[in-house]
């Protein structure tokens, strides 16, 4: 069996969690306090507790990250303590698109009934990051930032997908027009959850730490600010 540390910080929640094969060893999910993430602060703490609740250190095989989109700074935390945990501990590394990570959830949701998985990330500046999957994981639809509208347009004359992320609860009117499902807003399924980080990370092939990159899919609000200055005079 294989023993997976998995993380994401593509969101707002700091999420950690052990597997052991098919058994969940561990699985947390720390929220924001104040509307602030906390990554930076409690990050590594909920890292030390699931290897912990694992047996240590020696028994973690590998770490899988979740690699956006998402959030610039949570994915520059978590992708950073990822590498360099695999590397001072010499373990492979494997990053996992946290849109996947979301379409596993809905895929092996209830109401998903053999429908299209589409998860949607709010990317803020009213967009967000979506992608579409289909009932056993394949992509239909490459990951995305988009406008609701756009979206909504993209999925015209496909099958009526079930929606979760917290950018489908953010634009779910827009959604349900075009046909889409959403699920009920209290539903655990619209958040980024470890033990789907773990189940990809088992699945997929580890890369050396130094190609464990966030995907953003648009330029970062910083350096948007510093070309836009750069451009205007004075």
């Amino acid at each position: 069996m294989t023993v997976v540390l998995g993380m994401d910080s593509a969101t707002a929640d700091a999420v950690v969690a052990v597997s052991d094969g098919d058994e969940l060893v561990r699985d947390a999910s720390v929220a924001p306090a104040d509307g602030r993430p906390r990554h930076a602060e409690l990050l590594l703490t909920e890292i030390e507790h699931s290897v912990a609740a694992a047996g240590g250190w020696e028994r973690i095989d590998r770490i899988a990250v979740g690699i956006g989109p998402g959030s610039y700074t949570g994915l520059r935390i978590g992708i950073a303590t990822a590498r360099a945990l695999a590397q001072a501990r010499d373990l492979p590394l494997v990053p996992v698109s946290s849109l996947a990570v979301l379409a596993r959830a809905i895929n092996q949701h209830p109401s998903a009934a053999g429908r299209p998985a589409l998860p949607v990330i709010d990317a803020r500046r009213s967009q967000v990051f979506a992608a579409l999957h289909g009932p056993d994981g394949e992509v239909i639809l490459e990951p995305m930032v988009i406008e609701p509208a756009e979206l909504a347009g993209r999925l015209a004359g496909l099958q009526p997908p079930l929606g979760a992320g917290d950018g489908a609860l953010r634009f779910a009117a827009e959604l349900e027009a075009a046909g889409v499902a959403v699920a009920p807003s209290d539903d655990a399924v619209h958040r980024i959850g470890g033990r789907h980080v773990c189940a990809l990370g088992a699945e997929a092939k580890p890369a050396p730490a130094a190609e464990a990159r966030p995907v953003y899919l648009r330029v970062p609000d910083a350096k948007r600010w510093l070309e836009r200055d750069q451009r205007e005079p004075g």
